[in-house]
């Protein structure tokens, strides 16, 4: 069994701040961390290896400090990483960057991809269910749990008030949730390993068989004009009153608001 496993590096959302000038993000000098939801499907496959045997490869797409990631996976326990990454790849928004990784994952064999739900410096969760597009594969987005049934897997899905179970035909793509599981620690053995031993393989622009006008900026259809912090909202108004004068209360703000 093959499984793919889609990860992304990202800047600890929990140290950025925003340039109140041009209101992008300060990415300088801000640690980059594997994305938590793709942290969870990697457990997720690792999991999933441990208990019914499988390969599984971690891919990414980014600059080449992507490796740290990639070593990281591989002292997790993966068999196999891949790097994209090229300067025709930057600025590609999620269509392009669905487009890449599909076109990468078309090389290899796989039974079972797995990505994260979404990515903290982006919480599009477009990318997962783009790449099942591209390659013509069902999806199962919001995977709480899975297990497999024969050539079928089985999952739990996670929704705000309930769960549907359900099975669908491998090969498949399903997207994790943080919650998944937690990701094992790394091993000191791993770790040696991952840095004197495992190879990253690289594959650039001429690696792929995917179109120009499908990569890239030139290939990407949206564009983030700007990134803010959300505003505080100023501090309630608390009324003891019965519920008449509650109701004339609220009536009147909503009028002064247009609301009503």
């Amino acid at each position: 069994m093959n499984i793919i496993v889609c990860i992304k590096q990202v800047p600890n959302t929990n140290e950025v701040t925003l340039d109140t000038e041009t209101g992008t993000l300060i990415r300088e000098g801000i640690p980059s961390i594997i994305n938590p939801d793709d942290k969870a499907a990697l457990e997720a496959a690792l999991q999933t290896k441990d208990l019914n045997g499988a390969k599984v490869t971690a891919l990414t797409m980014g600059p080449l400090q992507a490796e740290e990631a990639l070593r990281e996976a591989y002292a997790m326990g993966v068999d196999e990483t891949i790097l994209i990454t090229d300067r025709a790849f930057s600025g590609s928004d999620t269509w392009a960057t669905s487009s890449t990784l599909a076109a990468a994952i078309q090389k290899l064999d796989y039974d079972l991809i797995i990505t994260g739900r979404q990515a903290i410096d982006g919480d599009t969760a477009q990318v997962g269910p783009q790449i099942a597009e591209h390659l013509g594969v069902p999806n199962v987005s919001y995977a709480e749990e899975f297990w497999l049934e024969d050539t079928h897997v089985v999952v739990k899905q996670h929704y705000e008030d309930r769960y549907h179970i359900v099975k669908v035909k491998m090969p498949c793509l399903l997207t994790a949730l943080s919650g998944f599981s937690t990701p094992r620690y790394m091993t000191p053995g791993g770790i040696y390993d991952a840095h004197r031993i495992h190879k990253i393989t690289k594959w650039h622009r001429d690696d792929l068989s995917v179109k120009d006008t499908e990569i890239g900026l030139k290939g990407s259809p949206t564009r983030v004009v700007k990134s803010f912090t959300k505003e505080l909202k100023g501090k309630g108004t608390i009324m003891n009153v019965d519920t008449d004068e509650a109701v004339d209360f609220l009536v009147e703000k909503l009028q002064e608001k247009y609301v009503l």
